[in-house]
């Protein structure tokens, strides 16, 4: 059988059963070619000559199995693989973190052009997970030095495998801290954050697929509200007098500005699909601090 032939009836079994879309593909012919380019360590811009590889009988089997794990058991195909793909760059992945697909990834390809003055020299990935967030900021702008936080030491640990696979130990900085608690007298130009903002309810209506992800990436208190509204109310705090804060709540969008109806959040809009990712200045973030507290 060739690669192509097994992409195909492979995308046929995964439209049959019905499976979600939300980690890193929106298709069952998207996730087929990932799983499969994936497994057998295919270069995607080979895409049309790969497509004609014959599979050996032990290439097969090891599909197979990772097929029957993907359709019985509702296991994401990055976890399956071991990689996923976040803004144009390669990440290990794991259940150690959640699996990267922030809109925000439009914004680094982008520069961040025009919401920022001029590159940032100093950068903060708050709640960074595995740190793909941070660790593409830093590709994108070779001359800034990055810390990348977490609260989760297994999250961490996945971040400095993936700092290392980019070779970035010399400017970014893996630290574990509660939000900002460890990074006493410590500012930056830029603060990007993509923080736990689901509540138990939409959790518990999830769809399989995230049942695998660690519920510590997804489940905020108070309706989700509660880490978005400590990051709105303790950022001012950390970043210089120009400086921004990219912050996402996802479809928690309309409960946050139900709560704030009067500050002018700019909600961003992207090309390439996804919602609810705000930008404030410092400026903005001193004068509305104490509606935040």
């Amino acid at each position: 059988m060739k690669v192509n032939d097994y992409i195909e009836t492979l995308s046929q079994r995964f439209e049959q059963a019905d499976l979600c879309y939300a980690h890193g593909t929106d298709n069952p012919w998207d996730e087929a070619c990932y799983l499969v380019f994936a497994t057998l360590s295919l270069d995607f811009e080979d895409f049309p000559t790969a497509l004609q590889r014959k599979l050996s009988e032990s290439e097969l089997q090891l599909l197979e199995e990772r097929a029957r794990r993907r359709l019985e058991d509702r296991i994401p195909t990055a976890y399956l693989v071991g990689t996923a793909w976040f803004a144009g760059h390669p990440f290990k992945s794991d259940h150690r973190a959640l699996i990267p697909r922030s809109p925000i990834a439009e914004l680094i390809g982008q520069r961040f052009n025009p919401l920022l003055a001029s590159d940032p020299q100093t950068v903060l990935d708050l709640c960074c997970g595995g740190g793909c967030l941070g660790i593409a900021v830093a590709l994108a702008f070779p001359e800034a030095r990055v810390d990348v936080l977490d609260n989760s030491s297994d999250a961490l640990d996945l971040a400095r495998e993936n700092v290392s696979l980019h070779g970035l130990e010399e400017r970014v900085r893996v630290i574990r801290s509660d939000l900002f608690t460890g990074l006493i007298g410590r500012r930056y130009d830029l603060i990007v954050s993509n923080p736990p903002y689901v509540s138990q309810q939409e959790i518990d209506d999830l769809p399989a697929e995230f049942n695998h992800e660690p519920s510590t990436g997804l489940l905020s208190a108070d309706n989700g509200m509660e880490l978005p509204k400590r990051i709105l109310a303790e950022a001012v705090d950390h970043l210089n007098e120009d400086g921004i804060l990219i912050l996402e709540v996802g479809y928690s969008h309309p409960e946050l500005s139900a709560r704030y109806p009067d500050i002018p959040f700019l909600w961003l809009e992207f090309e390439q699909g996804g919602e609810g990712v705000l930008m404030l200045t410092h400026d903005q973030l001193a004068k509305y601090r104490e509606r935040f507290k």
